[in-house]
């Protein structure tokens, strides 16, 4: 097991509202230590908009400003752009955003952030739903899991943000998880140092949302990683794949088990989910050893 290495610079506070055993503050607290005091965040309405909590009760030591669900990525770059006039430019702007606000309702904004390039470092915490609000489906949630909304399994398949990210040739794109923190902070300390627009998307097993228990939300996110359900790549200039770790050691029936969302599976249900996370492995595989950095 490998030990962690993180040093807590107490930009993250004890008191706040998170659910027991919630791995998103943990992931927080991983993130807001590694991008320093020279920050200014922007969030979306979402469970971490919650966690921060407001003016002059919030959870971090860094400014944040609370926006709309569909406009994040558009306030942080307002944000980034009124900096570079008041001559700091190496301020970094971060913005944060659950799944909703980025796959769905706040891709548009997004999608002109990354065409335009703009200097900011956007973390999706990506629970695959939109869970503080009654755990309805989102564009993020797997087929056959299912939510308040598609009570009997979703019918359509995840969609594939990575891809659609690395068409606008944005400088860095990654994929993290609360399982493993040294790859979290090693990755947005490497999107700090990048400028452009930098999305990091990262996986959180939510609790009431997925029907996992209150202490096994980072045994599940390991167990994703484990299964190859959510592997952690890293992409540059939408081009050049590597894959930090993809390793196949858990059958994908492990990583099910542990959730109540696909406790309605077929044996056939699951070989489908198999067969389709063999071919997403294969095209991944291949796009890395294409670019030379096959793990």
């Amino acid at each position: 097991m490998e030990r962690i290495s993180y040093k807590d610079d107490d930009q993250f506070c004890s008191g706040h509202v998170a659910c027991g055993g919630c791995v998103e503050a943990l992931a927080l607290r991983v993130i807001i230590n590694a991008v320093g005091p020279d920050t200014v965040g922007v969030v979306a309405p979402s469970c971490a908009a919650v966690i921060l909590g407001g003016h002059p009760m919030s959870s971090v030591s860094i400014p944040f400003i609370h926006g709309t669900l569909e406009s994040a990525a558009a306030s942080a770059s307002g944000v980034k752009r009124a900096l570079l006039a008041q001559g700091r430019p190496d301020t970094t702007v971060l913005c944060l955003a659950g799944d909703g606000g980025t796959y769905d309702i706040g891709l548009q904004a997004l999608s002109s952030a990354a065409e335009r390039n703009e200097d900011i470092l956007y973390i999706c915490f990506d629970n695959e739903g939109y869970m503080n609000t009654g755990g309805q489906k989102s564009s993020s949630t797997p087929l056959n899991a299912a939510t308040g909304s598609t009570p009997s399994g979703k019918l359509t398949a995840k969609k594939n943000l990575i891809e659609i990210l690395a068409a606008h040739r944005i400088p860095y794109i990654a994929t993290a998880s609360p399982s493993h923190l040294n790859d979290l902070a090693a990755k947005v300390e490497k999107a700090r140092g990048i400028r452009g627009t930098k999305v990091i998307i990262v996986l959180i097993p939510c609790l009431p949302g997925w029907g996992v228990a209150d202490d096994s939300a980072v045994k599940t996110a390991r167990m994703a990683v484990e299964a190859g359900v959510f592997p952690l790549i890293e992409v540059t200039d939408g081009v050049n794949y590597s894959i930090s770790e993809s390793a196949r050691a858990q059958p994908i029936e492990a990583y099910l088990s542990l959730q109540k969302r696909y406790s309605h599976l077929s044996r056939a249900d699951i070989s489908r989910l198999r067969d389709n996370l063999d071919q997403e492995r294969g095209i991944l595989s291949r796009r890395a050893g294409d670019s030379g950095a096959e793990a």
